[in-house]
């Protein structure tokens, strides 16, 4: 279980195939695994030693790819730093699992002189972009002609392989740590469910640094299959790269999935080679889930569950999930049953398994579940239980095994001693033909503790009044659950990766009662 094995093998039986694509360029197994090496050599140069962390803080690009390969051939761990953090956060994760050696690119170039003034110890910066490297950097590409290829480092199994920070919503970001045979595990297992198309060619959108993006990196390199990257989410530019490159399939979350649908260029493109649409990151989907079987009747759509402690997988829904009769069963709005090698179960606040049926957190155990949280332990007592990862999501298995979601535990709304669930009220609102995206919150409240607030954006052209979503939810779920107030915006707060961030949408309610 050595990540460094699929490129092994791709050198070895189709060395002529495309590999990445990035823009015009285009570059073979060949051509990609000699870089992957050079890098690596380069690396080592610089006093990389086993177990020593590479941080990269970039936007997509095939020199993103040829990171995170050399690292692990080098015999180091990755620290995907997340793109949209301030310096003080980048700081941290760099000087919490002392990264010595990070690798930028033109966008975040200028930001090394304050990282490197407040870090515990300066990073070596490398340039990792066109162009000659700014002063006090080498540069990526130099430092390839410099060097020739190294063998690979052979790091396997339990050897660390990368630590990923979460999104620090309370308190310091936790370094996930993530070995070989956890991300091997987990894309292994997506595998066995639904294997890869073959001659396909993979589109990343969602960034890198996130685990659904390095998780179908890992999947794409085992299958030894063409990676297509786009920099950044733009709407129109997936439509024609997915018309250029003729696009097999893809992963993204249902903000960008509606966007993509909803642009004005959707019905000029050739979109034909589009066979597999993933999704992932809401448990209120519905609506996008209408339209997009509407509008590419001859994709598959398929919806992940799973969070960076494991991998991410923790359960999918394939296809047979999305058809009419489980749309109209309601089975489409589940996250299908747990991946091959997991198991669930829903406990309540004791740790003790629910019956079917009963909302509790749900848990989950197996090759793909983290090690832990780097120096962490009381936290990572706390998540991983008797072998089992609590995750903080809450949910119940159905009769059938299906695992649904209904909310974070931190997210749900209690209104008068009653458990509000807010996927189910945004899932109501969505309905309403007048609304393009809403999030639901619960706000303080005198005499029932909170109430539920939603959070809407309307279709352009579109109105809406707060009366007419109180109105349309009351027809579809019951009073208690319908929000007491509605605020209308132009957009709504997103994290990188496209999820709606409510922690902003409920920081103003609640900054001085001690609670977010």
């Amino acid at each position: 279980m050595s990540l460094t094995l699929s490129l092994q093998r791709s050198l070895q039986q189709t060395p002529a195939r495309t590999a990445t694509i990035f823009g015009t360029r285009r570059r073979s197994f060949r051509e990609h695994g000699d870089r992957v090496a050079r890098l690596a050599a380069a690396l080592r140069s610089q006093g990389l030693q086993a177990n020593d962390r590479v941080g990269i803080l970039a936007h997509n690009s095939d020199r993103f790819l040829e990171c995170i390969m050399g690292v692990w051939w080098a015999g180091g761990v990755l620290n995907p730093v997340n793109i949209r953090w301030s310096v003080p956060e980048i700081v941290y994760s760099l000087d919490d699992c002392d990264t010595r050696i990070l690798i930028v690119d033109k966008a975040f170039a200028a930001l090394a002189p304050r990282i490197g003034a407040t870090a515990r110890h300066a990073p070596l910066f490398v340039y990792a972009d066109d162009g000659a490297a700014p002063p006090g950097m080498l540069s990526f590409e130099d430092l390839m002609e410099q060097h020739e290829p190294v063998e690979d480092a052979g790091r396997s199994g339990n050897d660390l392989a990368c630590i990923m920070y979460t999104g620090g919503t309370t308190g310091h970001p936790k370094g996930v740590m993530q070995s070989h045979m956890n991300l091997w595990s987990a894309a292994t297992m997506r595998l066995s469910e639904t294997p890869i198309l073959r001659g396909s060619t993979s589109l990343h959108v969602v960034p890198l640094f996130h685990i659904a993006g390095l998780g179908r990196v890992v999947m794409q390199s085992i299958a030894g299959e063409c990676q297509a990257v786009l920099p950044g989410f733009d709407a129109g530019a997936v439509l024609e790269i997915i018309e250029r490159e003729r696009i097999t399939d893809t992963v993204m979350v249902p903000t960008m999935i509606q966007a993509v649908l909803n642009h004005p260029d959707f019905d000029q493109r050739d979109l034909s080679s589009w066979r597999r649409l993933g999704y992932g990151a809401s448990p209120s989907a519905s609506v996008m889930v209408e339209q997009a079987v509407q509008k590419l009747p001859n994709v598959e759509l398929s919806h992940a569950y799973g969070l960076t402690e494991a991998c991410p997988v923790i359960s999918s829904s394939g296809p047979a999930h999305h058809s009419e009769d489980a749309r109209k069963s309601g089975l489409s709005r589940s996250a299908g049953h747990p991946a091959f090698g997991v198991l669930v179960r829903i406990v309540d606040a004791g740790g003790r398994e629910v019956p079917r049926g009963v909302v509790g957190e749900i848990t989950a155990r197996g090759p793909n579940i983290m090690l832990g949280y780097w120096n962490k332990p009381e936290e990572t007592a706390k998540a991983l239980r008797d072998g089992w990862l609590f995750t903080g999501d809450g949910g119940y298995l159905d009769a059938d095994g299906n695992l649904f979601i209904v909310d974070r535990i931190k997210d749900m709304i209690v209104s008068g001693g009653e458990n509000i669930y807010s996927a189910e009220v945004e899932n109501a609102i969505a309905q309403h033909p007048a609304v393009a995206m809403c999030a639901v919150i619960g706000i303080p409240h005198e005499k029932w503790g909170e109430a539920v607030h939603a959070v809407v954006v309307c279709k352009p052209g579109a109105e809406l009044d707060e009366e007419a979503v109180r109105t349309h939810c009351r027809e579809r779920i019951a009073g208690y659950k319908c929000p007491k107030t509605v605020a209308f915006r132009d957009a709504l707060p997103l994290s990188s990766a496209g999820k709606i961030l409510k922690r902003d949408l409920r920081e103003p309610f609640w900054a001085h009662r001690g609670s977010a």
